[in-house]
């Protein structure tokens, strides 16, 4: 029955996009990654991402990310500075505890931008963190 399905909900699980320098182009670059800011590890880690602006959409990547230690992030990808004009998308989804999370977070269009730049602790850098 319906009643008896739970639906876990997850926390301590965010995305952030980071402005960065690449030493390899010579160029500041943004860059995603996932945090895990829980206090236990999150296995077999998948993390789906999109941009969609009504009719404009771009490819759908998905990233194998693995195990990931409590308290710790990875980098998901690079944003080419084309895809910040869209709604960016991040469907995460994990095993906690032997059960299947999943969690939406998404970065409005025109929403990362220098200006929006604030301290993300756990990076010890200057990022946007998803709302959701």
């Amino acid at each position: 029955m319906k009643k008896d399905i739970e639906i876990p909900i997850a926390k301590d699980i965010q995305i952030a996009v980071i402005r960065e320098w690449n030493n390899e182009f010579l160029s500041k670059d943004w860059n995603a990654y996932l945090i895990n800011n829980s206090n236990d590890s999150i296995e077999m880690v998948i993390v789906v991402s999109k941009g969609f602006d009504g009719d404009v959409k771009t490819s759908t990547m998905r990233h194998g990310i693995g195990t990931m230690e409590p308290k710790s992030y990875r980098k998901v990808e690079l944003l080419q500075e084309d895809v910040l004009a869209l709604n960016n998308e991040f469907f995460v989804t994990f095993f906690l505890e032997n059960k299947l999370f999943e969690k939406r977070f998404l970065f409005q269009k025109h929403t990362i931008t220098e200006e929006s730049l604030t301290h993300i602790p756990i990076l010890n850098q200057q990022g946007i963190l998803s709302e959701n």
